[in-house]
Parts: C-alpha cells; sequence; structure tokens
C-alpha cells in the first residue's frame, strides 16, 4: 500500500514540474556550503494575512517561478497575467480553515536549522555519487493542502500545510489514518530526496512497465535515498531487493544503479 501511494504522489508532483529555470539557480546553491531553505512562505503568509502589496511584490519579484507554479499549476486559478489574479489568490487564501494553516505552519516551521542540515548533508552524499548533479534550490510554500513537495526545473518546493503532523485537527476531516502518518516533519526530506531522484532518473515508459517494474524502480529510487538520508527511512520488500542485489555486485556504483532501466536480475 505505501508503493503504490508513494507511485500516486510521484504522479502527481511530476505533474507540476515547472519548466523554467528559478531565479536561484543550482549553480548558486552549489557555490554554498550549506543548503539554505528559502522561505517563499514567510512572504507569501504576510501577503495572505495581511494584503501587504510590497510582500506581492516581494513574491513576484524574488520567487517569480514559484508564485507563477503555485498559482497556475498547483492552485490552479488562472494564469499569473489575468488582470485580477492576485486578488483572487489572496481571497482564495482567506477561508478559515486556510488562514489557520497559516498561522501553525508558520508557528511550527518558525526554525528550519535542522531540515538545513539534513538537506546539506543529504545532497553532499548525492554530489558525491553523482558529480554533474546540480543541487536544487529548496524552498517552502502553503499550498492549500494541495502538492507535498514541486519539483521544478532547478528546484524542490516543501508545502509545509502538508506536514503539519499526524495529529493536526484539520487532517482528520480530509485524510485517513496512514496518510496522516506521512504528513510529518520526518517525511520532508525522505519525500524531497526520493522525489527529486525520480525527476532525474525517471522509469522509462512507466505507464508500460510491469507493476513488478514500477515497484522495483520505486524501490530503487528508496534504498538510494536510505543511503543519502544515512538512515533506512523507506522499508519495503522491494528495499530489500534491490540491497540484496547492491550486495551481490559490489563493484555496482549508485550512480550505475541509478542509470539501470532492466530489472529482470533484481529478484
Amino acid at each position: 500500500m505505501r508503493i503504490l501511494q508513494f507511485i500516486i504522489s510521484i504522479v502527481a508532483c511530476l505533474c507540476v514540474v515547472a519548466c523554467d529555470f528559478s531565479t536561484k539557480t543550482g549553480d548558486e546553491v552549489n557555490s554554498m556550503d550549506m543548503v539554505e531553505i528559502q522561505r517563499y512562505d514567510r512572504t507569501q503568509s504576510l501577503y495572505l494575512t495581511t494584503g501587504d502589496f510590497s510582500a506581492l511584490q516581494q513574491m513576484s519579484t524574488d520567487f517569480p517561478v514559484e508564485t507563477r507554479t503555485l498559482i497556475e499549476d498547483v492552485l490552479k486559478l488562472g494564469s499569473v497575467s489575468d488582470p485580477d489574479i492576485y486578488s483572487r489568490f489572496l481571497t482564495f487564501y482567506q477561508d478559515s480553515i486556510l488562514q489557520n494553516i497559516i498561522s501553525e505552519a508558520e508557528s511550527q516551521y518558525a526554525n528550519v536549522d535542522d531540515l538545513n542540515k539534513q538537506f546539506s548533508a543529504a545532497f553532499k552524499k548525492l554530489k558525491s555519487w553523482l558529480p554533474d548533479l546540480k543541487i536544487p534550490m529548496v524552498y517552502t510554500q502553503i499550498s492549500a493542502l494541495d502538492q507535498s513537495v514541486i519539483i521544478g526545473e532547478s528546484s524542490v518546493g516543501i508545502s509545509l500545510d502538508k506536514y503539519l503532523g499526524k495529529d493536526y485537527p484539520t487532517y482528520a476531516k480530509y485524510y485517513g489514518e496512514e496518510q496522516r502518518n506521512s504528513m510529518t516533519r520526518e517525511h520532508i526530506l525522505p519525500d524531497c530526496i526520493s522525489f527529486f531522484l525520480l525527476s532525474k532518473f525517471p522509469l522509462p515508459n512507466f505507464a508500460s512497465r510491469s507493476q513488478t517494474e514500477r515497484d522495483t524502480h520505486i524501490g530503487k529510487i528508496q534504498w538510494v535515498a536510505n543511503k543519502a538520508m544515512d538512515r533506512n527511512f523507506f522499508i519495503s520488500d522491494y528495499v530489500r531487493k534491490v540491497e540484496k542485489y547492491v550486495q551481490q555486485h559490489p563493484n555496482l556504483s549508485i550512480a550505475e544503479l541509478l542509470r539501470m532501466t532492466d530489472y529482470s536480475d533484481i529478484k
């Protein structure tokens, strides 16, 4: 069941991939020793709770791609070129539930130093295995309970409203227990790393591949994510099968494993 939900989430997330490069490119992030999460959510929240015009200007200037992706692809409110789009954007979030979610997200994630350290360590490992990999800009947003993770051309967006904890009261109205268990702070890094890897190493002809091939591909991505995070977060039969295969092929590099698309030998 976890594998199935993961596949469904993958398809949903990859449907809203931004086609343009962010103003903060992967090369710029690569020059930093640490991955520092960009707090788009703070500027967004200021506009959505007060209507502050300067916050709107900052959103449009500092985060143009992220703002367009949120409005057009995630919320589907219309085009950012529409004359009244930002009024619609503001009105959309005036719902009392969404206002409470914004407040809760800003409270729970007032400090993200722990996430900065986790992302930095994980991407450092990925970069050592994949030297040509461009480390993405990582940012946070409030997506109105839509996508958990947004993968862009050179960015990874985290929807904080989807990680407020399994016991957050509003979740009980919309999500089952199993879904709520994955809506925690601890799931942010695993979700982002796995979705990011899937965007870089997709399974060709995914729709026409057998279920076993799909599950094995997901298991492979999750196994690499585990290694990047230095913990066994993802646990499944397919992750174990990949682990067994790697142990049987000690000369196989992680880069070679990620590029594999024939899984007939992984059993």
